[in-house]
């Protein structure tokens, strides 16, 4: 009969400390599934969502010319 108690509490104890892990730390488990959740699916592109795109992806030459004047550091003084 002792053991059969040992065991219950053992279960008991490994399912709560199992749920205080997932409420305490939910935002990061949420973030991992997200991310094996997209990994998994054959139709995600990562490209549709990556931030670093531009925002105009059909820039027009007078926008890649200021770019590029506004980022270059020749004929500037440091």
């Amino acid at each position: 009969m002792g053991a059969l108690t040992a065991s219950l509490i053992a279960i008991a104890g490994l399912a709560l400390g199992w749920i205080t892990i997932e409420i305490a730390c939910k935002p990061c488990l949420e973030k991992g599934r997200e991310a094996i959740d997209r990994n998994l699916n054959p139709d995600y592109d990562p490209d549709e969502d990556d931030p670093r795109l531009p925002l105009n992806p059909n820039p027009t030459p007078s926008d890649q010319i200021a770019a590029v004047d506004s980022t270059s550091t020749i004929g500037k003084t440091l």
